[in-house]
């Protein structure tokens, strides 16, 4: 249903007491539904166990990997649009696992995958540069001096 405010306001969105509110045009219109809980799936629980494992996996990486993740989300943030957040390094680490995973299909189980595995198998990812050579994460300037390995 179409909402109207007092006060002013013109649009709103979230979730207030038993409503739900979006906002559309650019803030010219509001609509309001019912909140419904969503139901829990499969897939929800397989992505909360690998989000849960990856933030250990990624927890678990050296001091040096995580900074030059840091580093690498700093310089990537010129090739996102304006107006737009940039991807946090966790964010970067996450998209690139699942990347990873993808290509190298069968042998990659992202909710039980462990450091010691990635140090193993994930030469390609051992440290961003070479991530960034294989591929697995956007080229930018100044990556290939990213070299702190997992």
């Amino acid at each position: 249903m179409k909402v109207r405010f007092k006060y002013g306001i013109r649009t709103y969105s979230g979730t207030l007491d038993e409503m739900t509110f979006g906002s559309y045009l650019k803030g010219k219109l509001c609509i309001g539904r019912e909140y419904v809980i969503p139901k829990l799936t499969a897939n929800n629980t397989l992505m909360g166990a690998v989000c849960k494992n990856l933030a250990e996996v990624y927890g678990d990486c050296s001091t040096g990997y995580k900074a030059d993740l840091k580093t690498y989300a700093g310089l990537n943030a010129v090739n996102i649009p304006k107006g737009k957040l940039p991807p946090t390094s966790f964010a970067i680490f996450m998209k690139m696992m699942y990347l990873f995973s993808e290509l190298d299909e069968g042998h990659i189980d992202l909710s039980t995958v462990t450091l010691t595995d990635l140090q193993t198998l994930g030469g390609d990812i051992a440290s961003v540069a070479d991530a960034v050579e294989n591929g697995y994460l956007k080229s930018v300037d100044g990556a290939d001096e990213l070299t702190a390995n997992m």
